[in-house]
């Protein structure tokens, strides 16, 4: 299986990245995909490469906003809409881990989840507390 990350540039909670940890855990994933972004992309390699998961970076063309994880494979840089729909259409399952409990319109977080909405993905959004819960459209 191919999971997706997205979330914010302000990183994870810790009861987010608990969480994280035990939907890897379950999920058993072959590969992982992430944005290498500051913050939660950053937070999520972390985690991955704790559980020695293969990994494919898709960084952004803003340098100053990446956290220039390696990984076992990196895609070319594109810019951040272009970039998260290619982890979507990669992967079978998105992780999102959102800063707020609503969905936001001017949001990368919320664009990549309405993305993987649209084209029929599993999502798995992690709120802040820890609790994780699918998502069926309008937030």
């Amino acid at each position: 299986m191919k999971i997706g990350f997205t979330g914010t540039q302000k990183g994870m909670t810790n009861e987010q990245s608990v969480s994280v940890f035990k939907i890897l855990c379950e999920y058993h994933p072959t590969e992982v995909h992430h944005g290498d972004c500051v913050g939660a992309d950053e937070d999520f390699h972390k985690i991955v490469q704790g559980c020695k998961i293969y990994t494919i970076i898709h960084p952004p063309v803003v340098d100053i906003l990446r956290a220039f994880c390696k990984g076992n494979e990196h895609r070319p840089p594109k810019p951040f809409i272009e970039r998260n729909h290619g982890i979507v259409d990669e992967t079978e399952v998105i992780i999102a881990t959102p800063k707020e409990r609503k969905e936001e319109l001017r949001s990368g977080t919320w664009a990549t989840i309405r993305y993987a909405y649209k084209i029929g993905r599993k999502i798995l959004i992690v709120w802040p507390d820890g609790n994780v819960s699918g998502w069926k459209g309008g937030g």
